[in-house]
């Protein structure tokens, strides 16, 4: 990223030579952590004369979200092994995220609790089974999971969403139920399905404070972009061999208070209470952070019509149109995944969905990019619901990928989308949430060479700073770098193609991708 250069005094350029410049790398632990410091530049800078500070007509950049799932339930995508060194969980991190990198995603959404655990340091809940190979258990030698997934994606430019899974208390790939399990600790909260999974009641008020305080927690501690909860409210009717959800306890509590919800009306409202909470809470926290939520992708069948399938609404208790319409949430992801033909219409269901975004939230669906029935080329299916997603949510559009090992074990899926997202792109913006806007950058051009021209830059306010638009003019074309928070010099070319570099102009864009006013100069 990169700043226009404001008229600098000889005084500072003095201070430049005396004081070398350091970058202080952006480093994510437990607690937030301190912006990176810009690069100053190391060799005398002279001041750009006033003709220099000159209006032109930037492009507009290319805006969409591109995500993958990393799933960490069942050792699915990360770590692939509970019984891998530290190091070799930071390699296979490091290859994932290195190849998303490479096909221009600009966001993974990492799964930081699987089920009443944690991938990470904390102290409401147990480290993860699917770690270590034993609950409770932390790393050795000892690191923060999450931590560095935030650092290693944050230093590609890319977001790193925290997924979590709101009820779910243990998992039937999970090991034995221990005493460190959140199971043992919540006894009354907590019932056992018959397929030997381990379920938080959803209406049970221990359990809603239980789980917004782990999502607080990880928002006051933690650098991540946003918090991400999937599909599971009430459990899958499969889940419990087809029996109605062991909620007596709190049910006839209910009723005991003088309660005339029906039973559906009641666990649907103590869903929406946590969900409302949840938002509001973060916000709180800090309202830069977004909240995005990916329920099932069919509200109810017949909406639209000829939609079959099953109804969150009535299996899971779910009312994620009402969440859609209240905008509770900032981003919306619809677990999409059908073909774009038959009884579950992916472009049928996008576009319902789309109708009842009155609030405009981010709508960017998820695509079965692992295992797409029905079809015989799925490579070419997912393009083709990637360019309906497109077609109708133009520069706000976007998708999430479940999942990573969709790319991982087919290299025909990875070379298709690699193709589709050939040139990087800006996650869309969150004009919603309202926060000051970054100021104007600082430029600093230096002529070094007849072939190249050195170019740095800086903000006033770094923290706000999570990536750089650099735009290089060669004759009456501009050039268009997507950057890193931590980038802070370029050297360019000084003629391409037969054309002079004639001109270098730089924008910040802040964690809820609003772009600064912009620094440009002219290159003589």
């Amino acid at each position: 990223m990169k700043y226009s250069f404001l008229k600098l005094s000889f005084t500072f350029a003095l201070f430049a030579l005396l004081f070398a410049a350091c970058s202080t790398k952006k480093v994510v632990t437990t607690s937030k952590p301190k912006p990176a410091v810009p690069v100053k530049p190391t060799v005398p800078v002279k001041s750009a004369p006033k003709d220099e500070f000159f209006k032109v007509t930037l492009p507009e950049v290319n805006r969409e979200f591109r995500a993958a799932w990393i799933a960490t339930v069942a050792n699915i995508n990360w770590p692939s092994k509970n019984n891998l060194s530290t190091q070799q969980q930071k390699e296979e991190a490091n290859r994932i995220l290195d190849m998303l990198k490479e096909a221009n995603f600009n966001a993974v959404i990492f799964q930081a609790r699987p089920a009443g655990d944690a991938m990470y340091n904390s102290a409401l809940e147990p480290w993860s089974y699917y770690l270590t190979g034993t609950l409770g258990k932390a790393p050795a030698p000892f690191y923060d999971p999450l931590a560095f997934w935030i650092t290693e994606a944050h230093r590609r430019g890319m977001e790193l969403h925290a997924w979590l899974n709101p009820y779910r208390a243990h998992h039937t790939t999970g090991g034995p139920v221990t005493n460190a399990s959140i199971v043992k600790k919540m006894p009354q909260q907590i019932s056992r399905l018959r397929n030997g999974m381990y379920w938080m009641d959803p209406s049970d008020e221990v359990t809603q404070n239980h789980a917004a305080e782990v999502i607080r927690d990880i928002v006051k501690r933690y650098d991540v972009d946003a918090i991400h909860i999937d599909d599971y409210f009430y459990p899958y009717r499969e889940y419990n061999g087809g029996k109605d959800f062991p909620d007596d306890r709190t049910w006839n509590a209910y009723k005991k208070t003088g309660g005339n919800l029906s039973r559906a009306d009641w666990r649907r409202a103590n869903v929406n209470k946590f969900i409302k909470r949840v938002h509001d809470e973060i916000k709180v926290v800090n309202k830069e952070v977004r909240f995005g939520i990916s329920p099932f992708g069919i509200w109810k069948p017949g909406y639209p019509a000829g939609i079959k399938g099953s109804s969150q609404y009535d299996e899971l208790y779910a009312d994620a149109k009402l969440w859609l319409n209240e905008g509770w949430l900032d981003y919306f992801s619809p677990q999409l995944y059908w073909k774009n033909e038959g009884p579950q219409s992916f472009p049928a269901l996008l576009q319902w969905w789309e109708s009842e975004n009155t609030l405009k939230r981010h709508l960017w669906p998820g695509l079965n990019t692992v295992g797409l029935n029905g079809v015989t080329d799925r490579p070419a299916e997912i393009i083709k619901q990637i360019n309906t997603t497109r077609a109708l949510l133009k520069n706000n559009s976007g998708v999430i990928h479940y999942s990573v090992a969709g790319f991982t074990n087919s290299p025909a899926m990875y070379t298709a989308v690699k193709n589709a997202y050939h040139t990087p792109a800006l996650v869309p913006a969150t004009t919603w949430i309202k926060t000051t806007a970054a100021p104007k950058p600082l430029l600093y051009i230096e002529n070094i060479s007849s072939s190249t021209v050195k170019i740095n830059w800086s903000s006033k306010e770094p923290s706000k700073v999570f990536q750089w638009l650099l735009y290089k003019r060669y004759g009456d074309t501009w050039e268009t770098d997507i950057l890193t928070q931590e980038e802070f010099t370029q050297s360019a070319t000084a003629s391409k193609n037969g054309k002079k570099l004639n001109a270098v102009a730089v924008k910040s864009v802040d964690k809820l991708g609003n772009e600064s006013a912009y620094e440009a100069v002219k290159v003589k």
